[in-house]
Formats: structure tokens, C-alpha cells, sequence
């Protein structure tokens, strides 16, 4: 079984989540990076994240609903409200989601980070 990676998107890529996520151990990127650029689509970061074997985590529901039904070989997509949620609640979901979830786990699946909210 392997660990999750995770990258943050646009919307997401919060430097102090990002940091706060890898201190605890876990594989996370965001854009921009070495493979994406700060401008790329909502599409080109599925398909980039994808091609990296990431999950990618996102507060851009309605656009990434739609993409990940268009592309469905991708490696997990999550799903939150942005109003709902603090970097410290943020920081305690994902990393609960990054430690009890394996990677195989979100193939293909679009799941809310409501779920590993304590």
C-alpha cells in the first residue's frame, strides 16, 4: 500500500498548508512548482497532477466535478468549501486524510474533505 501525494491547486496552494502538511511527513506539492506553472488551467493541473500520481486537493468544486467525470483515471480529487474551513481545520483534515487513507484508495474517486474533519 502506498501513501497518498498530494498537490494543492491554485486554489489551495496555501505555502503555510503546504508546509504545515509536509512537516508531518507527508508528500505534497502546489502550484506553482517545477512542473506547473501558476497560470495553468484547472484542467492542465488535473492532468499534470494525474501524470505525477497526485491527488489534487481543490476548493474549486463546480469546475473540477465536471473535469474529473471528463478524465476519470485520475489519482483522487477532494473537495472543499473554502468559507468552511481554517488553515488549522485544514491542516488536521488532510493531514488525518494523508495518514489513514491509502493511495489506491482515491483512483478515480471525488471525495469531501468533510469526511476526515474531527
Amino acid at each position: 500500500m502506498s501513501k497518498i501525494l498530494l498537490h494543492l491547486d491554485t486554489d489551495t496552494s496555501i505555502k503555510a498548508l503546504q508546509t504545515a502538511l509536509v512537516n508531518r511527513g507527508h508528500d505534497v506539492t502546489r502550484t506553482p512548482n517545477d512542473w506547473m506553472a501558476l497560470d495553468a488551467s484547472n484542467e492542465t493541473q488535473l492532468l499534470e497532477s494525474t501524470n505525477q500520481q497526485r491527488c489534487i486537493f481543490t476548493f474549486n468544486i463546480r469546475d473540477f466535478l465536471v473535469l474529473a467525470q471528463r478524465y476519470p483515471n485520475h489519482y483522487g480529487v477532494v473537495l472543499a468549501s473554502q468559507n468552511s474551513w481554517s488553515l488549522s481545520d485544514l491542516i488536521a483534515a488532510l493531514d488525518c486524510m494523508l495518514t489513514e487513507t491509502q493511495a489506491v484508495d482515491l483512483i478515480g474517486q471525488v471525495r469531501w474533505l468533510n469526511q476526515w474533519k474531527r
